[in-house]
């Protein structure tokens, strides 16, 4: 189970001083083979001494971490300098008047509230999240940032509109996925909504998207495939920023990025982006 949400003010959880010591240290870490092997061997020896959600600054946010369950908020916790670095500051770069950043997947909001902070309350930004206990983190963490712009949206991204099986990792909330059961073969399921990403866009009343973030284990070309195939060209996200698991694939999702004028221009241990000139 999901442990419940520390509905408390934030502030009140934050780390005690033998913890933030340690988070001092993992977190000056420079990003080098000896810099990340100290990070990890410290962050290795604190983890399991951690009782509860932790209170923290990272990523130009406020967030409330349970690093015990979801490998998303341990980086964060301990080394937010190496959390998808290149990747942020990509679609930062890409701000204009008006942004528009969908989130799919959103976890605790590390990348929604990061963006929000740089892109300001003219920003339109989305959060999807469909795990119910996640969802719950996540809407928290906006609560705690409020000069962003950030709307959480409880659903899963697919290729229809109705209803899908979430199976969820009791070790790693953040690896739960609509496509795949965890490789023990155990796992919990809840149903949850779907909804395309076209009738997303629509309900939404987005007339763009600038960029888009999908990290959802897997399931990266049942959104894709149906919204390139069926939404105007208008709405196509100028930049993608994707989970780099192209095995799990069961669509040429490269090859339809190609035809329709996406370029690749960043690839990263764990992401790839693309993007239309």
């Amino acid at each position: 189970m999901v442990p419940s949400l520390d509905t408390s003010a934030f502030g009140t959880r934050r780390p005690p001083p033998r913890l933030a010591a340690v988070l001092g240290l993992t977190r000056c870490q420079p990003d080098t083979w000896l810099g990340r092997r100290v990070a990890f061997g410290l962050q290795h020896l604190a983890l399991p001494r951690i009782e509860g959600p932790v209170d923290v600054e990272a990523m130009d946010a406020r967030l409330r971490l349970y690093p015990f369950d979801n490998l998303c908020e341990k980086r964060i916790l301990f080394t937010p300098q190496y959390f998808d670095q290149a990747e942020r500051v990509l679609i930062r770069s890409r701000i204009r008047d008006g942004f528009v950043f969908v989130d799919i997947g959103a976890n605790i909001g590390g990348y929604a509230l990061s963006v929000a902070a740089a892109a300001g309350p003219e920003a339109r930004i989305l959060a999807v999240e469909p795990q119910p206990g996640i969802f719950e983190r996540l809407v928290y963490n906006i609560a705690q940032n409020p000069r962003g712009a950030v709307k959480a949206v409880a659903c899963a991204l697919g290729d229809h509109d109705g209803e899908l099986t979430l199976f969820l990792r009791g070790d790693n909330r953040g690896a739960s996925s609509v496509r795949f059961v965890p490789s023990d073969g155990r796992a919990e399921t809840v149903k949850v909504p779907s909804k395309t990403l076209l009738t997303l866009a629509r309900e939404e009343g987005l007339a763009r998207i600038d960029v888009a973030k999908l990290d959802v284990e897997g399931a990266e070309d049942l959104i894709l495939m149906p919204f390139l195939r069926d939404a105007p060209e208008d709405l196509w996200p100028r930049l993608l920023v994707l989970s780099k698991v192209m095995q799990r694939w069961q669509a040429d999702v490269l090859g339809a990025l190609a035809e329709h004028g996406y370029r690749r221009t960043l690839e990263t241990r764990l992401n790839l982006a693309f993007e239309r000139p």
